[in-house]
């Protein structure tokens, strides 16, 4: 048998590994560092044998995405290892790569402290110094069974009776330890170079709530000391810009479980922010043609039954009774603005109709994935679906895309774009979510913008873009997004009348720009350290002042700021200046405006930015013209005007 290796003909014995095919044509560094190898496309064990049949055989370098992969989750197997060395009555259940890392889940009743993870980790190194190798064999199912169930290892047992079709398992096996698993893993401990325990959580089994609560242990693993170093300062400034502690520090918003989880409490700092951004998003909705609406809160469960959300998300929906009549909370906006359109006869000429709303939705996540505003059961979407005649769909979805790069330029922001297709529960005829697809499609590559395929994760009702922002520690979030619907106005039955009297169907796109308003200032907060633009920070400049002997003049600097649209404020505590600098500094203030003899002899303030850098003194017409001009910059840049004044 012959198979190519980096465009050669290699011949293939019987019974020969795919190490040793691959080690006649390829040496040296390049065989040392592969973790294992690819047959025609699939990762397999450097020592499986080559398959009858095989065509292709290339190497998985171990920096590559899929060898970072496999070293992860060879890491959690020598973790789970560890575990099983250390703590003994330990169950083991799945153990992932993930990206960055890994994690491996285990039922145990006492909970892992941090010094577990330091011994679980040490037992780790132990077994990698000792280069055990990784062995894979094939069994009968009722012999693994018995093998877990003699080890207590009923979370094993469940999994092979739910999930393993066929009576024949895959076992892996280093040192003492045997897991359950279909693999590729790395050929010998030795080759995970460089791995980090992080932190342990509590995590359902099956993600179920009514099932038991785990303990997930999560590790880091790199091809190299130095990426895995690296990461680490990552993580570190990653817990600098959490926006939970921001907020906290900032004084913008709190969590309490008076409350309830996922329902955030915004203080007057955030509240003047967001209300800030949402007249933003007003003014630009009007000027580029929406109409401004609002739908009720609740409406009848008959019209989440019509629209499928019932059948299709209805776990993610809550639901109440008055009257005798069940009504659903709304999770989103679309169903009130289809009625909107619905309330009035519609011409060709009428179209498009776009509706915007800032629209409180709930939803009901469970609570192990609640994060802060990254994930709320409670928010506020910049919500709005444009009504439009087909004709007119790919000048609408290049509309609502040039939307969003001005918005994510504004904010520093880059991106990525993905096309997310039909998933496996959703509505519509095939030809419906064709021509969705098709639309999308094309309304990217008119704008020559690049895009990842994300197969199966559209919404139910149709296919969608999804713009996902990289901040400054290079993560992803997404936030924008356009969905295109043939579906639901179908099911609402919207139609307007052509020019030729004929009724038709309008298509709907279902659009937000920045998405979630609370999860974008969470995303915002991380990505600028809690140093917000000057043009939406709470406050955009604080007057110190050095003695009681400037309050009256410094009152009167605010004052006048206030006049030229400035949000200043006074502090006029009995304090040392570098006490108040220091304090102004940590609540990211942008403009420090001190206040002593001098510059009230002079009548101006010196200016310090939160950056540390001094401007010296300025007369008070300069600093309003120095801050209204950098509130100003960004939107310049972008070809946009904002009226600050208002605010």
């Amino acid at each position: 048998m012959q198979v190519l290796i980096d465009d050669k003909s290699i011949e293939v014995a019987a019974g020969e590994s795919c190490t040793q095919v691959l080690s006649r044509a390829v040496s040296g560094k390049r065989l040392k560092n592969a973790v294992a190898c690819f047959v025609d496309g699939q990762a397999r064990d450097l020592a499986a044998l080559v398959p009858d049949g095989a065509r292709e055989l290339a190497l998985v370098p171990a920096d590559s995405p899929a060898g970072l992969s496999i070293i992860r989750h060879s890491a959690a197997h020598i973790m789970a290892e560890a575990v099983k060395k250390l703590f003994p009555a330990a169950q083991v259940t799945i153990g992932p790569a993930i990206e960055n890392g890994f994690y491996y889940d285990f039922a145990l009743e006492r909970p892992f402290t941090p010094e577990d993870l330091e011994a679980i980790e040490a037992e780790m190194h132990k077994s990698i110094a000792a280069n055990v190798p990784f062995s894979c064999t094939y069994v009968p199912k009722e012999e693994a069974r018995a093998l877990f169930s003699g080890q207590g290892e009923t979370y094993k047992l469940e999994i092979m009776d739910e999930n393993i079709v066929g009576e024949e398992v895959s076992l892996y096996r280093q040192g003492d330890f045997t897991d359950l698993c279909r693999g590729p893993h790395v050929p010998t401990t030795g080759m995970v170079k460089a791995v980090k325990l992080l932190s342990v959580a509590g995590a359902y089994w099956r993600g179920d709530e009514k099932r038991p609560m785990l303990q997930r242990i999560y590790g880091a693993a790199f091809a190299s000391e130095a990426d895995l170093k690296a990461y680490l300062h990552h993580l570190e400034e990653a817990k600098k810009r959490d926006h939970r502690k921001l907020g906290t520090q900032l004084d913008m918003f709190s969590f309490s479980e008076e409350v309830g989880a996922g329902m955030p409490i915004w203080h007057p700092k955030g509240e003047l922010v967001r209300t800030i951004l949402e007249d933003f998003e007003r003014r630009e909705h009007l000027k580029r043609g929406y109409q401004l609406v609002r739908g009720p809160l609740i409406l009848r469960r008959e019209l989440w039954e019509r629209s499928g959300h019932y059948d299709n998300y209805r776990e993610n929906m809550y639901f109440t009774e008055i009257d005798e009549q069940a009504y659903g909370i709304k999770p989103m906006n679309c169903l009130s603005h289809m009625l909107i359109y619905k309330s009035r006869i519609r011409s060709y000429r009428d179209l498009p109709q776009r509706y915007f709303e800032l629209g409180v939705v709930h939803r009901h996540e469970k609570s192990g994935v609640l994060h802060g505003l990254l994930r709320v059961r409670q928010f506020t979407q910049d919500d709005a679906h444009i009504l439009c005649r087909p004709d007119q769909l790919l000048d609408e979805i290049t509309g609502v895309i040039k939307f969003v790069q001005d918005v994510v330029a504004l904010f520093g922001f880059d991106y990525e774009v993905e096309l997310s297709t039909r998933p496996e529960k959703s509505i519509g005829s095939d030809e419906d979510w064709e021509r969705a697809t098709r639309a999308l499609t094309e309304a990217m590559e008119s704008l020559g913008l690049p895009y990842e395929i994300n197969e199966g994760d559209g919404a139910f009702y149709g296919p969608k873009i999804d713009i996902k922002l990289k901040d400054a520690l290079d993560r992803r979030w997404q936030c924008a997004t356009v969905q295109c619907d043939f579906t639901l106005p179908e099911r609402f039955d919207l139609v307007y009348t052509d020019a030729d009297g004929e009724r038709k169907r309008p298509v709907m796109l279902h659009r937000v720009i920045l998405g979630a308003v609370e999860r974008f200032l969470g995303v915002l907060l991380e990505h600028t350290a809690g140093a917000l633009p000057t043009w939406l920070a709470p406050v955009q400049a604080r007057i110190l002042i050095v003695t009681d002997a400037q309050k009256e003049f410094a009152e009167a600097a605010r004052d006048k700021l206030a006049e030229a649209g400035v949000r200043a404020e006074l502090d006029d505590r009995n304090e040392k200046l570098g006490f108040k600098v220091r304090e102004a500094q940590m609540e990211k203030i942008p403009y420090m405006l001190v206040a002593g003899d001098k510059e009230k002899e002079l009548g101006g303030l010196n200016v310090r930015l939160r950056s540390g850098e001094n401007l010296g003194v300025k007369s008070l017409d300069e600093v309003a013209l120095l801050i209204t001009a950098d509130c100003q910059e960004p939107f310049k840049r972008g070809g946009m005007r904002y009226n600050f004044r208002s605010q």
